[in-house]
């Protein structure tokens, strides 16, 4: 962990801290031979600069030594972000349930705005793939740790919905820390409008979430990408087939649906296919929990292999709505022709392929095809994948569905596609 990290707040820190060793609150409170109500007044931000005894006794339950224990005792000294003077910042609003598997994720954007001092940040990915859910754990943290005000601006993938509501924000905000995040934000942003924001609110952050990359002078574009998904060879071993993010978050939704449900090594094997068939779409993997009350995993898996796109949201669910098509549809829809070109070449590529290979199979000048994997990748329509030899992708199995159902255009001839980098990239 970065010393910088201290920067983000002493209550989030001992909460990272905590949970990166496996230990709760009260296995914690015991081993510092503190209150567990202690604990959880510092993480939550109620009390943020603890005694140096208490300070003490946290490092060592931890087992902080080095560097790590240095940067662990100067966060608890450092002075609030904000003074009490302002007021109790604004929260956020409430998540209705909890994030599995983006614990990473999570981390790496608190730091961008908090530690790193990033402005405009936009997290785009498909539907379903988790974008709103991850941006209010991203607010939420801040709130909590560094004390941030955030303003939550729900835009309903609309053209500029959200201009009235920001002429509303600009008073209220001034100069202490604020994060806005807008939403949805499929229609664009007013990129204008935003500078003026970031003139007049010296503390201002803005976190877009959209399903499509609108790159912004001076923002950052993080592609958010759907869970990890099961190795094949990890299905018959049930302990660490839990420990994959896909399987963690079908886990939660099943254990509150079926009370006492355990992953033994007979429904395994067809928890791990569900998981890879659905890509890991967090969206996708509530939906298949929902129908747990009626089929088994294996019933789900082989429903889905006949007819996949059929998995809507059942009549009880945890407020998914739509069906597998929307998710991943729409995204090949707004694809360039090239883009598409690409992709439906991609799609019959088996298992695994680097960039290289993409750049043989398609017979393009490589600047160009890269840039389109480029593309493919910030849409969310291919992931990459774990390699020792470099990057390399696979297509989503949705997508790949999806494609062949119906045929694209045929892939363009390498005269009429080897346009350069810069040329490509500011295409489609």
């Amino acid at each position: 962990m970065q010393a910088v990290k201290t920067a983000a707040g002493f209550g989030e820190l001992l909460r990272v801290r905590r949970e990166r060793i496996g230990l709760t609150q009260q296995c914690l409170a015991d081993h510092a031979t503190l209150s567990v109500r202690a604990i959880r007044d510092m993480e939550s931000g109620r009390v943020r600069r603890p005694r140096n005894e208490t300070v003490r006794l946290l490092a060592d339950a931890l087992r902080l030594e080095g560097r790590s224990r240095t940067d662990f005792e100067e966060a608890a000294r450092r002075h609030p972000l904000v003074p009490e003077s302002l007021g109790e910042p604004a929260a956020p609003p409430v998540a209705r349930g909890a994030i599995v598997g983006r614990e990473m994720e999570a981390e790496v954007l608190t730091d961008a705005f908090a530690v790193h001092g990033d402005r405009l940040v936009s997290l785009v990915g498909l539907g379903g793939v988790g974008k709103t859910r991850l941006a209010l754990e991203v607010a939420r943290r801040l709130h909590l740790a560094a004390r941030w005000s955030v303003r939550w601006v729900e835009c309903g993938g609309g053209p500029h919905p959200w201009r009235g509501v920001l002429d509303d924000l600009v008073p209220g905000l001034g100069d202490r820390p604020v994060l806005l995040v807008l939403d949805g934000a499929d229609g664009g942003v007013d990129a204008g409008q935003l500078d003026g924001l970031f003139h007049h609110c010296p503390g201002l952050r803005v976190l877009i979430t959209a399903r499509e990359a609108r790159p912004l002078p001076g923002g950052q574009v993080i592609p958010l990408a759907p869970l990890p998904v099961p190795a094949p060879e990890l299905d018959a071993e049930p302990e660490a087939l839990a420990q994959v993010a896909a399987v963690r978050l079908l886990l939660s939704h099943l254990s509150r649906l079926r009370p006492g449900y355990t992953l033994g090594r007979t429904e395994a094997p067809a928890v791990a296919e569900l998981c890879r068939h659905l890509d890991g779409l967090p969206g996708a993997l509530e939906r298949a929990a929902g129908w747990a009350l009626v089929q088994s995993t294996a019933q789900l898996v082989t429903r889905l292999a006949a007819v996949p796109f059929t998995l809507a949201a059942p009549p009880v669910v945890f407020g998914a709505r739509g069906d597998l098509r929307d998710e991943v549809e729409p995204a090949i829809r707004r694809l360039t022709d090239r883009q598409r070109a690409l992709l439906d070449v991609l799609v019959d590529e088996p298992g695994d392929w680097s960039g290289e290979d993409a750049v043989v199979r398609s017979g393009w000048a490589p600047q160009t095809c890269l840039a389109t994997v480029h593309e493919l990748l910030s849409r969310g329509l291919i992931r990459s994948v774990a390699a020792r030899d470099g990057v390399r992708f696979t297509v989503l199995n949705l997508c790949r569905r999806l494609v062949r159902e119906e045929p694209g255009r045929r892939l363009a001839p390498v005269g009429e596609v080897s346009a350069p980098l810069f040329a490509v990239a500011a295409a489609g």
